[in-house]
Formats: structure tokens, sequence, C-alpha cells
């Protein structure tokens, strides 16, 4: 999977606001080129809210274990919720992952390097064996953000 196309499988879902960092955007340039999505039906940037899943194309401050500073190298974050953490790492939501896992492997998925402990999921550079998966973990992804969204809403 190449990140168009998963940015336009996630952004064909109804109510998606796709958030795509750029020069004079006012956005943090150590964001530009990544892609953030979030539930938003009215199209709104939602304030206090983290996206439901991303696409980073370079590692951050203290997030270098997947080595993305390789080329053409990207890796896709999901809350997936509960259910799929634990049935993706064997660790319940929000443990510390005891995992002895190379985060720069490509295809394959494990807890996320920094927000594992948080119940996020990761993958670098989807392919084979987990674009089925990661299709699948974004659309509960976004699910579980618009429930979120609907409860706000009331």
């Amino acid at each position: 999977m190449k990140p168009d196309e998963i940015i336009g499988y996630v952004d064909g879902l109804d109510g998606v606001l796709t958030v795509r960092p750029g020069p004079g955007d006012d956005s943090p340039e150590l964001a530009w080129g990544d892609t953030f999505f979030f539930y938003a039906p009215d199209g709104v940037m939602p304030a206090n809210t983290q996206p439901f899943a991303t696409i980073v194309t370079k590692n951050y401050p203290g997030d270098e274990e997947s080595r993305l500073d390789r080329p053409d190298t990207f890796r896709v974050n999901v809350n997936a919720g509960k259910d799929n953490f634990r049935e993706w790492t064997g660790h319940e939501h929000r443990e510390e992952p005891a995992e002895d896992v190379d985060h720069s492997v490509t295809d394959t998925l494990f807890a996320h390097p920094v927000y594992g402990s948080v119940g996020w999921l990761a993958v670098v550079n989807p392919g084979p064996r987990t674009e089925a998966p990661t299709r699948e973990l974004l659309r509960t992804a976004y699910e579980l953000a618009k429930a979120r969204y609907q409860r706000r809403a009331g």
C-alpha cells in the first residue's frame, strides 16, 4: 500500500476530515508531509481531539525506532481500540507493551513505539501481509471516532 492509496481509502469514509499540513497553513514544520485523519462531519478541525489515524513520513523527536528516515518509508498509526490492541499484541489496552519488537520492520503490525501504551497500533509500509488488516483497523478506528463524536454531540 502506498500513502495515497491509504489516504484515498480513509478519506472516502463519510465524515472524515483529512489534514495534510504544509507550508503556509500555520502548522508546525515538523508535521509537513504527514497526514492526520479526524472524524469531523462538519468539515471543521475538532478542538481537543486526537486523530483516529495518521501517516507519518519522518522520525519525530523521541520516536525514531521505526527508522522513517529511510527512503520511501512511512508508518500508518491507528487508534483501533482495546479489543484490536489486545488481539494484535497480546496485551491489555493501556498496559505498557512488553514487546521485543523491531519497530522498523515493514509489513508487520505492532504496538506503536511511543503510543502503544495508550492502545495505538502501527505498521511500517503496509504490504501484502498487512494490507487487509490495516484497512480493517482503519475502518474500526473510524467507527470508534464516529461513536465518540456522536456521544459528545449528545
